[in-house]
């Protein structure tokens, strides 16, 4: 029986969500976070209050595994990817936290279409999983592979590099957070980059791998939007443009 207007609707008030790679529907309660309150970490993952609503920025279907800020329109490709059995074995990896898998999960189909800046956040919001879980060593090789999809990708302008050196910063890899961050430094880049660049060299300097506030290089406002707040944007530039492009719903 085709399904009417009305009932369509009704099904989506109550959050269910038909799965664009496999079209079978499941529960998919809507999310809209709170403004954000507190200041980002250097890597600009959000503060409280939205920081701990990690668990409910990507759906994930129960039926194929394909995660995604909205599962209902597949990414390009998608449909391949989550076939594959390199996928097929992430998602069943039980030495990695479940949350972890589906950033993982998402971040596969992202690299695997060619959109590697986005696997890279993606990547790196697992990390932000494993910081959580007290899993240091997850944390650090995850951080390494976001730093390898960035660089994979096209040219980073100098805020996208800053999430780099910060990246680099918190696996411990030292001489490459200082010559990334020395590099940045000579380009003479803006007061705001310079000044969060300058705090990472100190942090790098004190082999400090430590969670850091945006807070501790800026003066206030320091506070930024969580990317959910905003439309996708792709030809955004700057903090702000790729804020919006973390988590784009449009």
């Amino acid at each position: 029986m085709a399904e009417t207007p009305s009932t369509s609707s009704r099904s989506a008030a109550a959050g269910h969500v038909t799965c664009g790679v496999c079209a079978r529907e499941s529960r998919q309660p809507p999310f809209r976070p709170p403004p954000p309150e507190q200041a980002p970490d250097l890597d600009l993952r959000p503060g409280e209050p939205v920081r701990s609503t990690m668990a409910r920025w990507l759906q994930q279907c129960p039926h194929c595994g394909y995660a995604a800020p909205a599962i209902a329109r597949a990414h390009p490709g998608a449909a391949a990817a989550v076939k594959a059995a390199p996928f097929r074995a992430l998602i069943a990896d039980a030495s990695h936290p479940p949350l972890a898998r589906r950033f993982l999960a998402w971040a596969h189909v992202l690299e695997e279409t060619g959109a590697l800046h986005a696997a890279a956040e993606a990547t790196l919001q697992a990390a932000w999983v494993a910081d959580d879980a007290g899993k240091p060593d997850l944390s650090r090789g995850w951080r390494q592979e976001a730093v390898a999809l960035w660089r994979s990708g096209p040219p980073l302008d100098a805020e996208q590099t800053v999430r780099v050196i910060d990246a680099l910063r918190r696996a411990e890899a030292w001489e490459d957070a200082e010559a990334t961050a020395g590099e940045l430094a000579r380009l003479s880049p803006p007061e705001a980059v310079g000044q969060v660049v300058a705090l990472e060299r100190r942090l790098v300097a004190a082999r400090d791998a430590g969670r850091h506030t945006v807070a501790s290089a800026l003066p206030p406002p320091a506070r930024r939007p969580h990317a959910t707040h905003q439309r996708r944007d792709i030809a955004g530039g700057g903090m702000l443009g790729w804020l919006k492009r973390l988590f784009g719903r449009g």
